[in-house]
């Protein structure tokens, strides 16, 4: 291959629009790659710091000291975040004696519900831009390949006798904007789908989390319940 057809001289030598258009989508491409990166840095770090919370919390470990080592982290992972506000919502709630154990829970439970939003939109952070550049890179390199074919054709026009020699190097130029539109465009589709899914797993695993939590707040407050009605009736 020589150097006018090799895929730098082929960039060089395309008109103004399509090198535009290449340049779109190499920042694009460029712009992929660190939300992969960093992606997949963080939910792989998510879901290590989530199995590591919760063998600790099955370990049997006391609720308050957990509580009270969570309190003093600084970055906390999507399930000690939901475990606090849990935990947090259920002291305030225990403080009125009154307060049916089954009132308790649905307000332990709208906490965990809205720390389990917002944690899932820390990790679908991104995500929509991966999309975006999956979806429309193809056709921005199609455009840059339809403008380089018109404008190869429109410098035809000047020509007596038109050739290969003479179609080839325009076609090739307005061809690589479509191979650089599909680099750029299927490892954002590919770590998407990889990524929602996966962000898909961790909510679930929230969820559950929650769910279990719940079930052990709500034994401790059946339980807070019928001693100060106990407590009630001796007095």
């Amino acid at each position: 291959m020589n150097e006018e057809m090799s895929i730098i001289g082929l960039m060089l030598n395309a008109s103004f629009v399509v090198q535009l258009v290449m340049l779109m989508l190499i920042a694009a491409s460029v712009l992929s790659w660190v939300i992969i990166f960093q992606r997949g840095r963080l939910l792989s770090a998510t879901r290590q710091q989530m199995q590591a919370f919760e063998d600790r919390f099955w370990s049997g470990i006391d609720l308050n000291d957990l509580y009270r080592e969570c309190q003093q982290q600084v970055d906390k992972s999507s399930a000690e975040v939901v475990f606090v506000a849990g935990l947090k919502e259920f002291g305030k709630l225990r403080q009125q004696k009154s307060i049916e154990p089954e009132a308790a829970m649905a307000g332990v439970q709208r906490a965990m519900r809205v720390a389990i939003t917002r944690e899932n939109e820390k990790l679908d952070q991104n995500l929509p831009m991966l999309a975006t550049i999956g979806s429309t890179s193809p056709y921005i390199g199609l455009f840059g390949t339809v403008w380089g074919i018109m404008h190869s054709f429109h410098g035809l026009a000047n020509v007596k006798q038109a050739t290969i020699a003479t179609v080839a190097p325009g076609i090739s130029e307005a061809l690589v904007a479509t191979a650089m539109g599909l680099l750029a465009a299927i490892p954002a589709v590919i770590f998407y789908n990889r990524f929602a899914s996966r962000v898909d797993q961790l909510n679930t695993a929230l969820y559950t989390f929650a769910d279990e939590f719940s079930s052990l707040l709500y034994r401790q407050a059946h339980k807070l319940h019928q001693t100060h009605r106990e407590h009630a009736e001796h007095h």
